[in-house]
């Protein structure tokens, strides 16, 4: 179901916001527990099938997080991050198995002849923010930043419907207090009709802007009229970039104007990308949320700039690397982001 579809427009968001309103009349819990089940709906139209693994996963990510915040006397800094461990290596298995393990096999397929038929795994919709929110609460329980005793809110933080298709990527820390709030119980004209401004933008860039360049760049890659001139190519790369840039930046707003509609704050994800003066400047302003995610759990983890100059930039690359792996599964993924990682060094 996507934003800008009428079975969401008119349907699915109008019930949802009517029962939240009501349910959060009588108690906070009533309102979570609501917006849980509308959110695994959400999900659910589009595989049903794939709402088992999503609950999966939170249940195994719980567990994980209720071991790693055991006071230390109860567990010892190595059966702590051997939990850590586990935690995070069966969460980047899943990820793996679903993502990629149809691009290892081709590529072994061409090397060896293997033959191997991974064709019937389909990817579930939005497990790469889904994983690496998990991955964030986990590391947080490590380094004993977040405490969460609650199912019922921790399930909404990860399955939040507003957040689902295309982020932003989000951290416990920010979305738990919001869930905890008595503001939660009251309505707020303010929240709610900022919200619906920015929805409407978002969905003016996507439906406008996006959809309406779309086919001027399917016109050149999609050509059959084999290598395009000069100027139809140009026009094709600039018209695909600003598709792409319409279409996440509107997502984006209509993420934050949807969640606003329920008293519920996302951070935001662009700040005018386009306008970057360097590509030091530009991944701090587009998909900020990962770009966060990737500095604060990737980079720091793999040392960061503490080991000197070469660890440093090594380190710059690989994140950016895997943030390019992260888009997608192809080389052309992983060339986008060992370019990336080169300019910015």
């Amino acid at each position: 179901m996507l934003f800008n579809s009428y079975p969401f427009l008119f349907l699915y968001l109008p019930l949802t916001l009517i029962a939240f309103l009501i349910l959060r009349r009588w108690h906070r819990s009533l309102a979570i527990g609501g917006l849980l089940l509308a959110s695994l709906i959400f999900y659910g139209v589009w595989n049903p099938r794939d709402v088992l693994l999503l609950l999966g996963s939170i249940l195994f990510n719980f567990w994980v997080g209720q071991r790693l915040q055991q006071p230390p006397s109860e567990m010892t800094p190595t059966g702590r991050r051997l939990w850590l461990q586990l935690g995070i290596g069966i969460d980047l298995a899943l990820l793996g198995y679903y993502k990629y393990a149809g691009f290892v096999g081709e590529n072994l397929d061409a090397l060896l002849g293997l033959h191997l038929d991974l064709s019937g795994i389909v990817l579930p919709l939005g497990i790469s923010f889904f994983t690496f929110t998990q991955i964030a609460f986990l590391v947080d329980c490590y380094r004993g930043e977040v405490r969460e005793g609650r199912l019922l809110d921790y399930g909404l933080f990860v399955t939040y419907f507003p957040h689902l298709i295309a982020g932003p990527v989000l951290h416990h820390k920010d979305m738990m207090p919001q869930f905890r709030s008595e503001a939660l119980s009251h309505f707020r004209w303010a929240d709610f009709s900022v919200g619906a401004t920015l929805f409407t933008l978002g969905l003016f860039k996507k439906v406008i802007f996006a959809d309406g360049i779309a086919p001027f760049a399917r016109a050149v890659f999609d050509s059959p009229f084999g290598t395009p001139g000069v100027i139809e190519a140009w026009g094709g790369a600039l018209a695909f970039t600003f598709q792409l840039y319409f279409d996440f930046s509107g997502y984006s707003d209509m993420a934050i104007g949807l969640s606003l509609l329920f008293g519920v704050r996302l951070p935001i994800n662009f700040d005018s990308p386009y306008q970057a003066r360097s590509l030091i400047d530009f991944w701090r302003r587009w998909h900020m949320t990962l770009s966060r995610f990737l500095r604060d759990y990737l980079y720091f983890s793999l040392g960061g700039n503490r080991k000197g100059p070469v660890r440093r930039y090594l380190n710059l690359w690989l994140t950016m690397l895997l943030g390019g792996l992260w888009h997608g599964a192809g080389w052309t993924y992983l060339a986008w982001g060992a370019l990336h990682g080169f300019y910015l060094i």
